[in-house]
């Protein structure tokens, strides 16, 4: 079935929000006026039950379906822009200088608002939906604090399901894959102590430079020597910083960098490596060596079942043709992770069509995209709650 007529007449309204959103970014859990637009919307839509400060600043609305008693599933969208300036140029571009909506989440939080409206209105399901505002996506966990601070048991929500925009993707298409769909994202930093001194005499010094691009090549070598060529494995060192003079070999460098793997076992490789090869090179040429390893988001793994249900109700939407199953995982990191640890659920991506990419200066979300991700989020709800 093609998207639906109510999905479609929200639209220029949902595009207003959104925009609106657009205009007033907020970072991590700093997301107060945020949180307050949607508070404020799922009131309006006669929403049964809205609680704020979950996970801080996250908002999770109740919609209590006319079909009868039965399960709760959730249905979840982030709330946090970025820390870039925008060279969008839209009429609606951010009004905040160093922060911008370069990722989508207006349009999530916009289109789930949507969806929210759409099923206060009808409540065509047996059952309830919990619709879930998550703050702090960017870096901050938050959909991590939000289950430590009980929403799943709260709400006695039994599965959960995420959606994010997809640029390059067409609009009106999804797609999605059973397993591993998005990466870990850990980081590291090194701290290498050398013995500082005169540049005009570096057989006096242990130049902590020299150690660290040593370091930095050798940590290629996890990828290309250590881990299976068939898994997969991103290394990327990102910060070096080191010397403040010309003249002066420095007494320390630090580098930085991320780790990101798709199952635990390269995980705790990778981890083991930067480790082994840093205090190695290290001690190679007379030097010390700090490594400080922080696990970050783990993989994000759909749940074969619930993928199931995702797909079916995005080829309801979306048509068969237009939905892809098999999904090339992606290395990029996402915090609706700690959601699909708590519950089963699937996390699943929408077009964006022919726009900038996430994260980039003149990204912006396309407007053109809401009835479907509306439609897309009342199928899934009608169909997982049918009566």
């Amino acid at each position: 079935m093609p998207i639906l007529n109510r999905a479609a007449e929200l639209q220029n309204e949902v595009a207003e929000w959104r925009r609106h959103l657009h205009r007033n970014p907020e970072l991590l859990f700093a997301v107060e006026n945020t949180a307050s637009f949607v508070e404020k919307k799922l009131k309006e839509f006669g929403v049964d039950e809205v609680v704020t400060g979950l996970g801080r600043t996250g908002v999770v609305g109740l919609i209590r379906g006319n079909l009868g008693s039965g399960r709760t599933i959730g249905l979840r969208a982030d709330m946090d822009a970025l820390p870039i300036t925008e060279t969008s140029g839209k009429p609606w571009a951010s009004q905040t200088s160093g922060k911008m909506h370069a990722c989508g989440h207006d349009g999530h939080t916009a289109m789930l608002l949507g969806a929210a409206k759409y099923l206060a209105e009808t409540r065509n399901f047996a059952g309830s939906v919990a619709v879930i505002f998550q703050p702090a996506e960017e870096g901050g966990g938050g959909g991590n604090e939000m289950v430590k601070d009980g929403m799943m048991e709260r709400f006695a929500i039994e599965e959960v399901y995420g959606m994010h925009n997809m640029p390059g993707m067409p609009i009106g298409h999804f797609g999605s894959r059973v397993g591993p769909i998005m990466a870990s994202t850990d980081e590291f930093t090194i701290t290498i102590k050398g013995r500082g001194g005169h540049a005009a005499q570096p057989h006096k010094t242990i130049d902590p430079i020299i150690v660290g691009t040593q370091i930095v090549t050798a940590l290629q070598t996890i990828a290309s020597r250590t881990v299976d060529p068939l898994a997969s494995v991103v290394v990327s060192v990102t910060k070096f910083n080191a010397g403040f003079a010309h003249n002066v070999i420095p007494e320390e460098a630090v580098l930085g960098g991320t780790v990101r793997t798709l199952v635990p076992e390269v995980r705790d490789i990778g981890e083991g490596r930067i480790r082994t090869i840093a205090e190695g090179v290290a001690a190679l040429y007379g030097a010390t060596v700090n490594v400080a390893y922080n696990r970050n988001y783990p993989v994000t793994v759909n749940h074969a079942e619930e993928t199931g249900y995702a797909l079916r109700a995005a080829a309801e939407i979306a048509g068969t043709s237009n939905v892809k199953p098999s999904l090339d995982p992606m290395m990029g990191g996402e915090d609706f992770s700690y959601m699909l640890i708590a519950r089963p659920g699937a996390f699943v991506f929408m077009g964006n069509g022919e726009t900038a990419g996430l994260h980039h200066p003149a990204y912006d979300f396309n407007d053109e995209a809401i009835p479907h991700g509306i439609s897309y989020w009342v199928k899934l709800a009608e169909t997982r709650l049918a009566a």
